[in-house]
């Protein structure tokens, strides 16, 4: 018989309420890398898609284990539809995982017209702005959200995100980029398309001072391609901040849960509090914790109890006959299986005493605990059985 008995006292989160509840639109998982949280996204869109919802899940995470365990040889920027899902309940599910600069072009050729859409894409700083510049995959990642969102496609999006305290970073994407729009280098790159003729010589004798340092910090080609690039771009500016503000705004609305995902690891909960406290601040809806991959401790005996045991198996004197010698071998085995058996007990009393430190700082958040898995998951029955642990049905 397995103990059933939770690690924390925390109010029960019910992941089926959430599924179940049609004016849940989005559900964004988030938490800190190696924790599960990749699998855990793709298994709460399974277990909502196979209960009746049209579902999309978003992953903005690197690795390619979403697609693996769903069976896709691999995933873009284009949802794709999942095979294998029961359809009985009526749901789907399809799958994606961002790309950045395909998100960017994709927005620079609907808010432009051609003839400037093909001069922004062939622009030497755009392609780099595009590809590498710090927070672009967070803002993207927003910018994506509100399409699937606006698409009206899917009645439940869920949002996959990437490891590490950088997974709240799109919540500084509107701020970050009106920073980057309203910047002192971009006003001034665009000083001379902008200027009024009356002033048209004062400005620009004024701009040829700073765009000479610049030239000599960054290159006569880089400065030339920034200023054909911003001022190109210039018209979609408020359009990006419209949008990032829009989608930031969708996050705190009430049909939109979060869920942060640990492991009961010392580092893990320290970033599930940090995640928890970071939301609360953003008046963010959190909806719970799901503590993943805990080792429950099998059985009430005590982990002293049974290394005794095993102990006093072990010490036994052993025989000459051939029945002394199969009892012999009847001990060792039964010692060692005290033995894993007392590991164990102590695996799930280290984890209870890591938790108490999320719990004690958190009593009111809502915790479901999810047994760790033999093996790695790999496949939809995987993923079932992941999405059958967070909504609290027994193993």
């Amino acid at each position: 018989m397995t103990s059933t008995t939770a690690l924390t006292d925390n109010p029960v989160l019910e992941a089926d309420r959430i599924i179940d509840d049609r004016r849940t639109r989005i559900i964004v998982c988030c938490g800190s890398g190696g924790v599960g949280k990749t699998t855990t996204a793709a298994a709460i869109g399974l277990r909502a898609a196979e209960r009746g919802r049209q579902v999309c899940v978003l992953t903005v995470d690197p690795a390619r284990r979403l697609a693996q365990s769903m069976g896709l040889t691999s995933l873009d920027n284009t949802p794709r539809l999942v095979e294998g899902v029961s359809e009985e309940p009526g749901g789907s599910m399809y799958a994606m995982m961002l790309d950045m600069k395909r998100t960017f072009d994709e927005i620079v050729e609907a808010h432009s017209d051609p003839a400037r859409a093909e001069q922004i894409l062939a622009n030497p700083f755009y392609q780099a702005l595009s590809s590498s510049f710090a927070g672009t995959q967070e803002y993207m990642a927003m910018e994506k959200l509100g399409q699937l969102r606006k698409s009206d496609e899917w009645d439940l999006i869920v949002v996959d995100t990437p490891p590490s305290r950088s997974a709240l970073d799109f919540l500084d994407a509107p701020e970050r980029l009106g920073r980057f729009l309203d910047g002192r280098l971009i006003k001034l790159l665009l000083t001379p398309a902008k200027a009024t003729r009356p002033f048209t010589k004062v400005i620009n004798a004024g701009f040829s001072v700073v765009t000479g340092t610049l030239t000599k910090i960054l290159g006569a080609q880089v400065l030339r391609d920034a200023q054909t690039f911003v001022t190109a771009f210039d018209t979609m500016f408020g359009g990006f901040r419209e949008r990032a503000d829009a989608t930031y705004k969708l996050l705190q609305a009430p049909g939109t849960s979060f869920l942060v995902v640990a492991a009961p690891e010392p580092d893990a909960l320290r970033e599930a509090a940090y995640f928890v406290e970071r939301l609360d601040a953003e008046r963010m809806p959190l909806a719970g914790l799901i503590l993943n991959r805990v080792h429950r401790a099998p059985g009430t005996l005590s982990a002293p109890r049974s290394l005794a045991a095993a102990e006093t198996l072990e010490s036994a004197p052993n025989g000459s006959s051939e029945t002394d010698s199969s009892q012999a071998s009847a001990d060792a085995v039964a010692a060692a299986a005290l033995r894993l058996h007392a590991a164990r007990m102590s695996l799930g009393e280290r984890e209870r005493r890591v938790a108490s430190a999320f719990t004690s700082a958190h009593p009111a958040v809502p915790v479901m605990e999810v047994p760790a898995l033999p093996e790695d998951v790999h496949d939809l029955a995987g993923l079932r059985t992941v999405g059958a642990s967070l909504s609290g049905e027994p193993q």
